[in-house]
């Protein structure tokens, strides 16, 4: 079976790109190990040294042991089935606060089908780590039962593949949606390449015809734009064409429209973020092609890619220039899983066989692992981490300021609707190591609270009209920026359908003083509010009464009471007591809640009302 497939390679000028990256390999040069004047490596497998490292070292000899030990306890008896259906990892969650579940290896019960189908995908994905391990066990000790079982999955898998219902819009049988399909053929390949001639021709040709091609046939029907899931569609489609000698596919995956190329040259910004804006899908983009690179480069075609590699590893780096003083990262878009750090050491070690860094290459020279073992650690000079400074990421709509004790995350604009929440013009801010106000992301996507609450208005420092906050991702407009002085200002044009928001932050001596401005058209006079998040205890007014009228979703034990122009309170966040200040031209009505923050805690927040066909609001926030 061959694919028909018509591509278009796009090349265009680096000053007509969206995103002009000119000289990736140099950027970020302070964090970079360059190898024959190239930060971009190519990966080895040595599997001599290997068998010979783990027969000298009573380490690796211990590591290979509970590797074994491990993987002959998974293959000790059948795991999947032809009548398990994969569900959606996100639906794994508890049902009440929208937090991931512990998974196991037994069936559950008294689970919804959904739940269930979760954990499927678990158990689904958990089958595939181990054939790659286990074809590495055979691979270094020569015992025959971890080929034979490898391989049988791959029996098993090629044998079944269109016996599973077509999901995901029709393009993933294994899975419940097309990137998780990736996700395993990724390990087939992986898998299939290891084990290599240990196979017979006969049963590798079953493997590549009624497993891996009908697989990126699918896969290459799916997402066509540029997309995080795309990136892992297209490099599992390459490492497929790479294993069976394909070059049509290998021009698909790579040249095509929305092949590899492209998902690099419009997917990441000139600021070396990724487009669709959550700081988790640097690190998730970067590991889309990890295996693939590795792959390309013990295959001889690393080079046909150097560019894109390039920048795929400044991806990797960039969110380090946006951290906080405790290293947290700010959470614009949907992101899920609590809040990143950086730098991120378990990417920066997993891609030091292809991106050699200082920090990766000292977190690997401590671990044991299958990437330490074949393709051993060199010695690297330490680096310190580079400083944190304001910064406008203008191509990526969001600007860092940096003065005094106070460090602000600004996100001043969107690119893409792919994961954009409700939170134009919302900030995060820190005084000196203290969190005083961040964004919470959000939980899995299966959780009523992911739609209901996370993505709204009601979730961030930002503002609502008549309730509701923005209602369509957009640029925004960048009206000033000065670093040096701790000031950013931009607007959006189009917050809401015939509404207007204009925002300036500045930092002045310990003060970071926030300034909204609204402007509606018509001449309906509109409910306008502003909110607020507080990462601490706020002393609410004896006088507030309870709020049974609350709109605002998932906002618990409301309190209100009427602020008049300017509203004064104190909060203790970090240990350190706070005034926050809000001035506005017209009487504010106020109200307090406790609101989901990310699982299982929460936090408290402030919304703040008047009415009319504009509005204008100062926040102050102030030590005491």
């Amino acid at each position: 079976m061959k694919l028909t497939v018509i591509f278009l390679v796009l090349s265009l000028p680096v000053a007509a790109q969206r995103f002009p990256k000119p000289e990736p390999d140099r950027a970020f040069a302070e964090m970079k190990v360059y190898e024959n004047g190239s930060a971009v490596r190519a990966a080895r497998e040595d599997w001599e040294g290997a068998r010979a490292r783990v027969k000298a070292d009573a380490e690796w000899t211990a590591w290979l042991t509970k590797s074994r030990a491990e993987t002959d306890e998974w293959i000790s008896e059948p795991r999947d089935k032809v009548e398990y259906v994969a569900g959606w990892w996100h639906d794994f969650v508890n049902e009440k606060d929208g937090g991931f579940l512990s998974w196991t290896p037994m069936p559950p019960s008294g689970v919804t089908p959904k739940v269930f189908g979760g954990w499927v995908f678990g158990l689904r994905s958990r089958n595939g780590d181990r054939m790659v391990e286990a074809a590495r066990l055979w691979r270094l000790t020569g015992e025959r039962k971890y080929l034979d079982w490898a391989a049988s999955q791959l029996d098993f898998y090629a044998e079944n593949l269109m016996k599973w219902p077509a999901q995901g819009g029709g393009n993933a049988r294994l899975m419940y949606q097309s990137l998780d399909d990736a996700n395993m053929l990724v390990r087939f390949v992986q898998t299939a390449r290891i084990i290599g001639d240990d196979a017979d021709g006969a049963r590798r040709r079953v493997w590549v015809e009624k497993l891996m091609r009908p697989m990126a046939a699918l896969l290459g029907k799916s997402l066509q734009r540029v997309h995080n899931i795309a990136c892992w569609q297209r490099a599992a489609m390459a490492m497929a064409a790479m294993y069976a000698k394909d070059d049509e596919l290998w021009k698909l995956s790579v040249d095509g429209e929305y092949g590899i190329r492209r998902q690099v040259r419009d997917g990441i910004t000139s600021d070396y973020l990724w487009v669709e804006q959550s700081l988790l899908y640097n690190s998730y983009v970067v590991s889309s092609f990890l295996t693939f690179l590795e792959y390309a480069g013990m295959a001889g075609r690393l080079d046909e890619l150097k560019q894109e590699a390039a920048a795929i590893e400044n991806l990797m780096l960039a969110p380090v220039y946006l951290r906080f003083p405790d290293g947290k990262l700010p959470t614009p878009a949907d992101s899920t899983a609590g809040f990143r750090r950086a730098p991120e050491m378990g990417i920066l070690a997993r891609a030091r066989r292809v991106f050699p860094t200082a920090l990766g290459v000292a977190a690997s020279a401590t671990q044991k692992s299958w990437d330490t073992l074949l393709d051993p650690v060199p010695a690297v000079k330490p680096t310190a981490l580079p400083e944190v400074v304001s910064r406008n990421f203008e191509s990526s709509r969001m600007a860092l300021l940096k003065k005094g004790p106070w460090q602000v995350y600004f996100h001043y604009g969107q690119l893409d609707p792919s994961h954009a929440q409700a939170e134009a013009l919302n900030y995060e801010a820190y005084f000196e190591s203290i969190d005083v106000t961040h964004d919470a992301g959000t939980v899995g996507y299966g959780s009523p609270l992911h739609k209901g609450f996370f993505q709204t208005g009601a979730a961030h420092n930002t503002v609502l009209v008549d309730g509701q906050g923005q209602a369509k991702w957009n640029p925004g407009t960048l009206i000033g920026f000065d670093g040096a002085a701790g000031m950013a200002e931009a607007r959006q044009d189009e917050f809401r359908p015939g509404v207007a928001v204009t925002r300036r932050i500045e930092i002045d001596g310990d003060k970071l003083i926030e300034k909204t401005d609204v402007k509606c058209t018509g001449e309906t006079a509109r409910r306008i509010g502003l909110v607020l998040q507080v990462q601490g205890k706020v002393q609410v007014p004896a006088g507030a009464t309870p709020a049974a009228d609350v709109e605002l979703p998932y906002w618990r034990e409301a309190r209100s009471w009427d602020g008049g122009r300017r509203v004064e309170l104190t909060f203790t966040a970090g240990g350190r007591q706070f005034a926050l200040t809000i001035e506005s031209g017209d009487p504010l009505r106020v109200t307090h809640a406790v609101t989901p923050d990310a699982p299982p805690k929460t936090r408290e927040s402030l919304y703040l009302e008047t009415t009319g066909q504009a509005a204008a609001f100062k926040t102050t926030w102030q030590p005491r």
